[in-house]
């Protein structure tokens, strides 16, 4: 199995997380790729290139596309030291703290902020938003009893 995540390259979050997804060892084939390029066009021409640019997308070597929290979970299951947690995140329940948790993981501990707490952000104008922290993010303690339970 490979998997194709694809992300915003122009928002400064999405590229720290995809930095660090780089860097980590996986259990499966990873790829990583700019939202809405020309290759990425190119690659995938069936996916609506604008939401990619709106939510991060992973997109399996058999044709199986993961948008949002669901995609998240992916994106740790690929990885060797994530994939616990992200089979326990992958539960109905849990798959809200999804995107929370990959943040933590990537050591983005800004996101895990709310808005208000933070002064000016560090979105770009053109940012769509939507990769934007919630305003109640998980606690490391509770991402961790979450690999337990």
């Amino acid at each position: 199995m490979r998997l194709t995540v694809l992300y915003d390259d122009g928002c400064p979050m999405c590229r720290t997380f995809s930095s660090w997804l780089a860097r980590q060892p996986t259990l499966v084939g990873l790829s990583l790729m700019a939202a809405g390029s020309p290759y990425a066009r190119a690659r995938f021409p069936t996916l609506d290139h604008e939401r990619t640019l709106e939510e991060i997308t992973v997109v399996g070597d058999d044709g199986a596309v993961w948008t949002g929290s669901h995609a998240w979970v992916m994106c740790l299951w690929a990885t060797a030291a994530h994939r616990p947690l992200a089979e326990s995140l992958a539960r109905p329940s849990r798959l809200p703290l999804a995107r929370g948790a990959a943040h933590l993981a990537a050591g983005i501990r800004h996101v895990t902020t709310s808005r208000t707490a933070r002064s000016g952000g560090d979105y770009p104008d053109h940012c769509a938003g939507t990769c934007a922290p919630p305003d109640h993010a998980p606690s490391q303690g509770l991402l961790e009893g979450l690999v337990e339970g």
